[in-house]
């Protein structure tokens, strides 16, 4: 193991502008990677902020007691897909029309009875804030006898839904197609490095070295040189979130564990490129 380190070491220092050509390269195109992650993330984070507004009013009848009321709302708040349900009075409900209204002041002034029903405002966990969870739940609520309607607001429901499944598949094809090409990159530098120790390659192989020992000094080149990558990936994202953050608009970064994974892709993927390089090339040396 010391000498396939120490073999390793050398290849670096055998060709110093080769490495850090190869690891600026890898790290440019980790940083495109990462770009796109932090555009991901913030939709994501913008999406969210959006779907805590998926909530279903049921609209209680008139003149249904308090206590039917309470005791629903415990075994509402008792489902799966419930995070909590909120008792809305009459007063409560007009109060916040009026507030939410503005420009039906006039309306309001000359009411003479409260017209808004009392309500439950049913709000939902993250992972069921879709339109399935929320129809599943707004049939379950129609069972309840005191209640007369439930709304949840379907159309836009699904249109969310519909962005979040556009959102996914979109980011699933680019950062595959990004990471496609920092393999090929990875691939063509150790590909370069092979042909380069040619001569020492096939001497080894005359006193015995088998192809796992030959191969690994360029696995762990390559995945160190993806590590490295990934290092400066990160710092270069830092970087321009810094500047987009104080001049352009209010961003999210990367969480410290979201970080080490993508030192820890950068990795993989200069790994995953040595392999298939190596595995192609070392045959033909």
């Amino acid at each position: 193991m010391r000498l396939i380190l120490r073999e390793t070491a050398l290849a670096f220092r055998r060709a110093p502008l080769l490495s850090a050509l190869s690891v600026t390269t890898i790290a440019f195109s980790l940083f495109v990677f990462g770009l796109f992650g932090l555009v991901v993330i913030n939709l994501q984070r913008t999406m969210g902020t959006v779907a805590e507004r998926v909530e279903i009013v049921a609209y209680l009848k008139r003149g249904t007691p308090i206590e039917a009321v309470t005791m629903a709302a415990s075994d509402i708040e008792a489902f799966p897909e419930v995070e909590a349900a909120e008792y809305v009075t009459q007063a409560q409900a007009l109060a916040r029309a009026r507030a939410e209204l503005r420009e039906f002041q006039d309306i309001f002034q000359d009411l003479e009875a409260n017209p808004l029903p009392a309500s439950l405002d049913i709000r939902l966990r993250p992972a069921y804030r879709n339109a399935d969870a929320a129809d599943s739940v707004a049939g379950r609520l129609r069972a309840f006898p005191f209640v007369e309607d439930v709304r949840f607001g379907r159309d836009w429901v699904e249109k969310l839904d519909r962005l979040r499944a556009i959102a996914g598949a979109v980011g699933f094809a680019i950062g595959a197609a990004f990471a496609l090409v920092a393999v090929i990159i990875i691939g063509t530098t150790i590909r370069m490095a092979v042909l380069q120790r040619s001569r020492e390659i096939a001497i080894m192989r005359l006193v015995g070295a088998t192809d796992g020992f030959i191969r690994m000094p360029f696995l762990l080149e390559g995945l160190l040189k993806g590590l490295l990558g990934g290092a400066l990936a990160l710092g270069l994202s830092y970087g321009a979130w810094a500047l987009i953050d104080t001049w352009l608009i209010r961003a999210a970064f990367f969480t410290p564990s979201q970080a080490a994974l993508g030192i820890a892709a950068g990795g993989f993927i200069g790994l995953l490129g040595s392999l298939v390089s190596v595995g192609r090339h070392l045959r033909h040396v």
